[in-house]
């Protein structure tokens, strides 16, 4: 029997026509996001993960199906702590050249599963979409890039996931560095730059102070390969 878990974004209604760098990366608007994402893992896609990740691959993909089905009716606070040990357990942290052979990829949530490797990005993005999966409301979750202080000069860019209560709140930070979630004032060590989810994107200074998004997601050109990949994987 396929499993199917469906996660729904709500389209954007933010149309521009505009190239925008920010530190470095570039956002092509506009750029449209579907209103659904379908992410089905039949026979077919569990045979081809054993057969690229072995058993292992298949169980972590089983093991994160069974996470979102038997975990809809907890607290939001237990999902929250489930999804972040979950990932930061199961997943190891490559550089996505060492993992694909290329400088950047931002990697769907079963192809971090199934591999058991990612960077940040990676860890945020498969917390994001099994969070909405298990019902945690989308407008209370983004994806945050940070400068981090740390010795490592590879994690200094880095990104994790903010859960907002309220949407001027002070958020709690689910990170692959430090697993234990924390209030963002809490991680001195993190500094915001921007943050998005599925609805917009905003200047973490317009995101703190509770405004909408000032363009969509889908503009970054990294989510939106990402997004079209989604339901497609080991096909």
């Amino acid at each position: 029997m396929p499993h199917r878990i469906t996660l729904r974004l709500i389209a954007p209604y933010l149309r521009l026509t505009a190239v925008v760098c920010l530190l470095g990366v570039s956002l092509l608007l506009p750029a449209v996001v579907g209103d659904s994402f379908n992410v089905s893992i039949s026979d077919k896609q569990f045979v081809a993960i054993e057969a690229k990740y072995k058993e292992l691959g298949r169980k972590r993909v089983a093991d994160w199906v069974q996470l979102v089905n038997t975990s809809q009716g907890k607290s939001t606070r237990d999902k929250l702590v489930l999804v972040n040990d979950f990932f930061n357990q199961n997943v190891l942290w490559v550089s996505d050249y060492d993992h694909y052979g290329v400088a950047d990829y931002w990697s769907t949530p079963l192809e971090t599963i199934a591999s058991g490797g990612g960077d940040c990005e990676d860890f945020s993005i498969a917390k994001y979409f099994t969070l909405i999966a298990l019902n945690v409301p989308m407008e209370k979750l983004t994806i945050t890039y940070v400068k981090a202080d740390t010795p490592n000069p590879i994690n200094r860019s880095h990104m994790v996931l903010t859960y907002y209560e309220k949407p001027a709140a002070v958020p709690l930070v689910l990170d692959n560095l430090n697993p234990e979630i924390k209030l963002a004032t809490e991680r001195k060590d993190l500094a915001p730059v921007y943050t998005f989810n599925g609805q917009g994107l905003w200047l973490a200074k317009e995101r703190a102070a509770g405004k909408s998004g000032s363009s969509s997601a889908s503009n970054i050109a990294l989510w939106r390969q990402m997004t079209s990949r989604m339901g497609k994987e080991f096909e």
